[in-house]
């Protein structure tokens, strides 16, 4: 990718520039990740059993534990290495929350982790053909990030997309690690929270997609309970249901424009998804107030 500044009359050419050390990648992510990805940073250098896990962060949308490594270089596994911290961690789960607990001076308890979600993040400047093409399951809980310096001190991470796959990695691996961690750990796909709904409701599921995801860089990702729309923090949650849609758009009530009166006030009821702030509908005879609701959240979060 080529990046430029513009200037009077012509586009000057920002240069990329290498990072020295792991390290530096590193402080950058530890120090920004709640903007970066929207997670509580935890600890750096965590070690456990002989493991050093790079950073240690906490997804609170989904309520699960997220392990990140950086790389400078190309010369490591993705799927050794990535399922290797995940069956450290489900095999010491009581560890990680005392860990959590004393970092964040909270009370949270085993059972308040969907450990089911757990994650590894990997961030280098570059991976090889090989690595990129060994996280085409559908079930991986890997993510590839890439992460880009410019001598404009402007920096671009960018996440390595699976190619579409159906083929699960349980299929193809024997070793022991990913066995007992996909025991556990599952992986969620927007098609999985659309099977067997109503055609109607799929329909009507994806026209508000479509809509939603022309206002900007928005991107579409499924946990357990519902479907994220996702530009710096969850813009709008989907639960898709059988006979309706529920809506939950991260904002608080009261900063919420709504003078049609149509959003219910769920600050003291609770959800799965994100805010304050529910609508039901069944039908898009209003998609363009639908819309101006989330035009409102993305203004905050996109």
């Amino acid at each position: 990718m080529r990046l430029f500044n513009i200037g009077s009359e012509k586009l000057d050419e920002v240069n990329q520039r290498a990072f020295k050390l792991e390290r530096e990648i590193q402080g950058v992510t530890e120090q920004n990740l709640e903007m970066i990805f929207g997670y509580q940073f935890v600890k750096s250098e965590y070690s456990l059993n002989n493991f050093r896990l790079d950073s240690l962060a906490y997804d609170e949308a989904s309520n699960s534990f997220v392990i990140i490594e950086y790389k400078r270089d190309k010369n490591f596994s993705v799927i050794d290495q990535g399922y290797a911290y995940l069956s450290l961690m489900l095999n010491n789960k009581a560890d990680f929350i005392l860990e959590y607990n004393e970092c964040m001076n909270k009370n949270l308890r085993k059972n308040d982790v969907d450990w089911s979600q757990s994650k590894v993040l990997f961030i280098a400047p570059s991976y090889t053909l090989y690595q990129r093409e060994s996280i085409n399951f559908k079930d991986l809980p890997i993510e590839l990030w890439e992460i880009k310096q410019f001598e404009n001190s402007t920096v671009m991470y960018t996440q390595i997309n699976p190619t579409k796959s159906t083929e699960s990695i349980q299929t193809i691996s024997s070793d022991t690690n990913i066995q007992s961690v996909a025991k556990e750990v599952k992986t969620y796909t927007e098609e999985e929270h659309l099977e067997r709904k109503p055609p109607e409701i799929v329909e009507l599921y994806e026209t508000i997609k479509n809509e939603i995801l022309s206002l900007g860089d928005i991107k579409v990702k499924a946990n357990k309970q519902y479907i994220a729309f996702v530009g710096k923090r969850n813009i709008v949650d989907f639960v898709i249901q059988n006979k309706k849609i529920k809506m939950y758009i991260n904002m608080k009530f009261s900063e919420l424009d709504d003078y049609k009166n149509i959003v219910k006030d769920i600050t003291n009821i609770g959800s799965w998804g994100n805010g304050d702030c529910e609508v039901n509908f069944s039908c898009l005879d209003d998609i363009d107030y639908l819309i101006s609701l989330v035009k409102q959240s993305y203004k905050q979060n996109g």
